[in-house]
């Protein structure tokens, strides 16, 4: 963040090699995406192609992989640019985040030779889109309970079901898609030109406006026996892509804090009432003291789990922790914001309320708050609450 407004230092605690990348993403974040976002909210369309071309040629796309194009960098690398991109949208960083840690490290963890050489590298430029396919209209924070199948037919697989609330899922090239089998949840690349897939993009959001959010139907989808992932089975695919994701979750939500507390800062030091800035007033500057320090030690949280993460120590309860905490601490930054800026608050010359409104969905996708507390409550008691 600005250096002005690192109250804990966290900048000292970072790499030049994770100060560089961080500085790279925030300069393509601010000169390509930044100028155009307000656009892109209001009119509730994201120019997803174009967008990640931009990403590709800039090294962002699956950065955190190895091999097949991708730059192969750290963990904590990897949240920086999570963070830079969320502090203009978090939209963007979702855009970001399911084309790499979800689709892409699907591919990469789990997926065969062929499927990596045939979708990474074009995935890793930005030539092609992906999606993942996991959440369904009546089955979210269960999985375990997913209604699409996919069944034998020969030597072939035929996928039925249908998949809800899919960043992507309706411009994407391919999909990783988990269905139920005779035997256990599996994996399947599906390219999008298959006979029977379509995608619908949902319209009318009040929040993740400049992002596409999509249902995806399959209907009879014929694929070949090789589209299987043939490196994983059960929920352990899915939900260890998961995991990759929530991680940059944890970064990405403090981007938008910054973002949120550093309109706040600006705005309380040129805001005129009773004759002085707004800034000067006690109960303003006691906000910014809370917003200031949430946001700090939810940074200092991150680069933390960042460095477990390295070590190849970290925990799924670590990574659940890490989530509840920043999102939570993120939303409660936002609504601070907003009070600061009073009416302005919900003009959107400002990012707070866009980014208040972006954050009730981070807040519940890829695991809703509760079911991170009950992942952290498992952890403690060793007693699982899910069933």
């Amino acid at each position: 963040m600005d250096s002005r407004h690192d109250l804990l230092n966290v900048d000292h605690l970072l790499t030049d090699e994770e100060r560089a990348i961080r500085d790279t993403a925030r300069r393509f974040a601010q000169d390509a995406l930044a100028p155009h976002i307000m656009e892109w909210s209001e009119s509730g369309e994201l120019p997803v192609r174009d967008i990640a071309k931009q990403m590709g040629s800039t090294g962002l796309l699956g950065m955190h992989l190895t091999g097949y194009g991708c730059a192969g960098v750290g963990p904590t690398a990897y949240g920086l640019a999570s963070a830079e991109l969320e502090a203009i949208d978090s939209g963007l960083r979702s855009l970001f985040s399911v084309q790499g840690s979800l689709a892409m490290y699907s591919i990469h963890a789990y997926g065969s030779e062929e499927h990596k050489q045939q979708w990474l590298p074009g995935m890793a430029a930005g030539d092609f889109i992906g999606a993942f396919g996991l959440t369904e209209p009546d089955h979210g924070s269960n999985p375990n309970g997913m209604r699409t199948r996919a069944r034998r037919d020969g030597d072939d697989w035929v996928l039925n079901g249908s998949k809800m609330w899919i960043t992507n899922g309706s411009v994407a090239d391919v999909v990783v898609v988990w269905a139920q089998t005779d035997d256990k949840i599996r994996g399947f690349v599906v390219p999008t030109d298959t006979p029977g897939f379509s995608g619908r993009a949902i319209k009318h959001k009040m929040s993740m406006r400049a992002s596409v959010t999509s249902e995806i139907t399959l209907e009879d989808v014929r694929l070949p026996g090789d589209a299987v992932l043939p490196g994983v089975s059960g929920l352990r695919g899915p939900l260890s892509a998961l995991n990759e994701a929530r991680f940059g979750i944890i970064f990405g939500s403090t981007g938008a804090a910054r973002s949120c507390l550093e309109t706040a800062i600006d705005y309380a030091k040129t805001r005129i009432q009773f004759d002085k800035p707004i800034g000067a007033f006690q109960l303003t500057q006691a906000k910014l003291a809370d917003m200031s320090v949430a946001h700090g030690t939810a940074l200092l949280l991150s680069v933390h789990l960042g460095r477990l993460k390295e070590a190849g120590s970290i925990t799924p309860a670590q990574v659940s922790a890490g989530k509840l905490n920043n999102t939570r601490v993120a939303i409660d930054i936002a609504r601070k914001a907003r009070t600061i800026l009073g009416a302005n608050g919900i003009s959107g010359e400002y990012a707070v309320m866009r980014h208040a409104n972006n954050l009730e969905s981070v807040l519940t996708y890829e695991g809703t708050a509760e079911i991170h507390q009950l992942t952290i409550g498992r952890e403690l008691t060793g007693l699982s609450a899910f069933a």
